[in-house]
């Protein structure tokens, strides 16, 4: 255990064993042994679940050098689009990754549409999005073909994002291309690795390379984050009012407003005072003509919010109340619940629906977006700047119940309750039952559950409901994990 002094001069503790003090731990432990529980695996349950955000690495390069294949390879199974030619636009850009028992998420920025300007522009443009919210980057080259102009524009923009690098040098399928590879070492950018992302040769070396660069998970600690203004994404479909509600929030023209979607710009970061407290907003709209792109704007846009969410602690989801809820309004909220964000949900242009169409978006809202019930929601117009003094309270509360931590024994007592008044059905003559649980982490509240048999997905979904009802966690995802007992005498 660990003590980290407060500035008010108190200490918060971070706990080996998840986020459990001694007592705490040691009586928990003492309650799996009972119930006839393997303690390493309560322990590895625990800690599994107990950690901070995950590490997140970027693979870049030009088209065609076989990222998405590369990033099939890391993950695991086939996932990200794989094809002969760029302009090939996805909805998830970000997976979750192991190796050596260590758990990252990746980044693909593999097909992109090719622009008018010339490829230069459009590799600097995804790199830049997906560079911005790495903690480290797999740079993949072709070896065959060797580093070309566009690589080396690659390298220059790595070198001044400072992040570390580690250079893979693909389609190596055998002895015979490692000397190809080697020419590589003239990029500065350290060893090469040579791999087939095809075939998997020379990959085990390469992600043991990974895992040297990229940070591990942060310890889990509970109370408030110090050590600077709270971390608000601003996200949206594009030209959905994102950079004009940041500029009304700022009280000035802090970034240019286009009524062009699917432009692409620099990231920024905006401090601005809100609600008596300074908040740092970021802006993820294509706002600034830099590279115009045409079919691949959606894979941008993508890219944009996955990098702007990584970097945040809650996420505003704007949304226009005017038109219909899209599609693409589901995958940019399932984006943000899955990233694990507190969550909060602003209704753009409110000042602009008569009641016919309020009366039809509050049957969407409940149709459509059932799954985010819980996340506060305010009606707002960016351009009169109706309900702007409302935004701050919801972003508060969203971030309470991100960092809300239920005690083991309040916990187990509800527990108790819930699955005596509410039993697991019966499913082939069995009947699993919850034995105990705990909260391993927060940001998001994330539980392990120890039970007799495997919980299916709807029980599971009520456990949720309830916890809401109980203990709140407004404006925040849940992550629920499960641990069945193994039968009585067997051992590993």
């Amino acid at each position: 255990m660990n003590d980290d002094i407060q500035p008010d001069g108190s200490a918060e503790h971070t706990y080996e064993h998840g986020a459990l003090g001694d007592a705490e731990y040691a009586e928990f432990m003492e309650l799996a042994a009972e119930e006839g529980f393997d303690l390493e695996d309560v322990e590895g349950a625990i800690e599994a679940a107990g950690h901070g955000p995950l590490p997140v690495l970027a693979v870049v390069g030009r088209p065609n050098v076989g990222k998405s294949t590369l990033v099939n390879r890391i993950i695991g199974r086939r996932e990200a689009v794989v094809e002969d030619k760029p302009g090939v636009t996805r909805d998830r850009v970000t997976y979750e990754a192991e190796w050596a028992g260590r758990r990252f998420k990746v980044v693909d920025t593999g097909g992109w549409e090719q622009d008018v300007l010339g490829i230069d522009a459009s590799v600097a443009a995804q790199a830049e999005y997906a560079i911005e919210a790495a903690d480290a980057v797999v740079f993949v080259v072709d070896a065959k073909v060797g580093a070309t102009d566009t690589d080396e524009a690659v390298v220059r923009l790595l070198r001044k994002a400072g992040k570390p690098v580690v250079l893979a040098a693909n389609k190596v399928d055998g002895p015979s291309g490692e000397a190809d590879a080697a020419y590589l070492w003239n990029l500065g950018l350290g060893e090469p690795y040579p791999v087939s992302a095809l075939h998997g040769r020379g990959t085990g070396d390469m992600l043991d390379a990974v895992l040297e660069a990229l940070p591990d998970a942060p310890a889990q600690t509970f109370g408030t984050a110090i050590g600077g203004p709270r971390r608000v994404a601003l996200i949206g479909r594009p030209n959905v009012g994102k950079s004009s509600l940041l500029n009304k929030v700022a009280g000035e023209e802090r970034v240019v407003v286009n009524e062009l979607a699917g432009t692409t710009r620099d990231p920024v970061d905006e401090l601005i005072e809100l609600g008596g407290k300074t908040w740092k907003f970021v802006d993820t709209a294509g706002i600034r003509k830099r590279v115009h792109l045409q079919q691949g704007a959606d894979y941008y846009a993508s890219l944009r919010t996955a990098a702007a969410v990584e970097k945040a602690e809650v996420a505003v989801v704007l949304i226009d109340a005017s038109e219909t809820i899209s599609v693409q309004d589901q995958r940019i909220l399932t984006m943000a619940v899955e990233a694990g964000r507190a969550l909060v949900l602003a209704y753009n242009k409110w000042d602009t629906l008569d009641e016919e169409r309020r009366y039809y978006l509050e049957r969407e809202i409940e149709t459509e977006l059932g799954q985010v019930a819980w996340a506060p929601r305010v009606n707002v117009s960016a351009r009169t700047g109706r309900h702007m003094e409302k935004l701050v309270p919801a972003i508060e509360t969203a971030l309470e119940g991100w960092e809300t931590r239920v005690p083991t024994g309040r916990l187990n007592a509800f527990l108790g309750e819930l699955v005596a008044a509410h039993p697991h059905p019966v499913r082939g003559g069995k009947q699993p039952r919850i034995l105990f649980g705990t909260q391993a982490g927060t940001k998001p509240p994330r539980f392990v559950l120890f039970a007799t048999g495997f919980i299916e997905a709807s029980y599971r979904r009520f456990i949720e409901r309830r916890l809401r009802e109980e203990f709140g966690f407004e404006g925040s995802p849940i992550h629920i994990s499960v641990r069945v007992r193994e039968k009585r005498g067997k051992k590993k």
